[in-house]
């Protein structure tokens, strides 16, 4: 697809490689998740931010108060699909620089994407429940990963990402939804089984990659200012799509998968591939 360079320097960087270190595959592939500092400049970061962060102003519908809505709305304004609103966030979401660190992660020869979605922890706004993300999707392999973009620096305050390492390789908790039940059940579970759990803050310019299964959750942000975070979903380019086991993964077979034929690859044009290896 082609996109318009608004900025030449910086769609240079959103395409130059990033060197993942043999020790960060490893990680990875151990733990569940890796984070990488210095994957973007200050000001990539800051440019696609401002774009980003108008689309969530602009196509946000939760206009609730805070004592309104439920736990799952409190802990976030969620806008998914941006690249196709704006031809400047495309630039972003087709990010090769990016795309080809989740390659290299998952060991596979090509990717595409699954859907991008912004996540704005607003000031006040609650904690993240533990979950795992591939309850929602419809795919057989879990060759799957997200990377999660902070568009600030991120401290404890504003709720980061916290991942509990080596989760993915386990049973427990594949049948809840992201909900005040996933929290607590969860939350016991991974203590009884002693996982450790990595709640660090985020530099500007680190990102984070976690699979599929991986259980993750984030704090409240208790600070004044939103948590701005964006995110795109990437699965391996010989994924294939199951049946739906759930009504979550029947609505996004339809929403994000154009309800492409069940066995078949992922093709439409919504899950356009992002990097190959020539």
């Amino acid at each position: 697809m082609q996109v318009t360079v608004d900025n030449p320097s910086l769609l240079k960087q959103l395409d130059e490689e990033y060197a993942v270190s043999p020790e960060a595959i490893a990680f990875y592939r151990e733990n569940g998740y890796v984070k990488l500092k210095d994957v973007l400049s200050p000001e990539v970061l800051h440019y696609y931010g401002d774009i980003i962060t108008g689309l969530v102003l602009k196509l946000n519908t939760l206009t609730k108060s805070m004592e309104e809505r439920t736990t799952y709305e409190r802990a976030f304004l969620q806008i998914m699909n941006l690249w196709r609103e704006d031809k400047t966030a495309r630039e972003f979401v087709f990010s090769r620089r990016l795309a080809k660190i989740a390659a290299d992660l998952m060991g596979v020869d090509g990717v595409r994407l699954y859907h991008d979605q912004a996540l704005y922890k607003e000031p006040s706004g609650g904690f993240t429940p533990w979950h795992a993300d591939q309850f929602y999707w419809p795919l057989s392999s879990p060759k799957t990963v997200t990377v999660w973009i902070p568009l600030q620096d991120t401290p404890m305050e504003m709720g980061p990402l916290a991942f509990a390492e080596q989760s993915q390789g386990v049973e427990i908790g594949r049948n809840i939804e992201i909900s005040d039940e996933s929290e607590r059940l969860l939350a016991d579970e991974l203590t009884k089984l002693n996982f450790n759990i990595n709640d660090t803050p985020f530099e500007l310019g680190e990102v984070s990659y976690h699979a599929g299964w991986t259980f993750h959750r984030a704090g409240p942000n208790t600070s004044g200012t939103p948590r701005k975070v964006m995110t795109m979903i990437y699965m391996d380019q010989d994924q294939t799509i199951t049946k739906p086991l759930n009504s979550y993964q029947e609505a996004d077979w339809t929403t994000w998968l154009e309800s492409y034929p069940i066995g078949s690859k992922p093709e439409s044009s919504l899950n356009p591939l992002l990097f190959v290896r020539e």
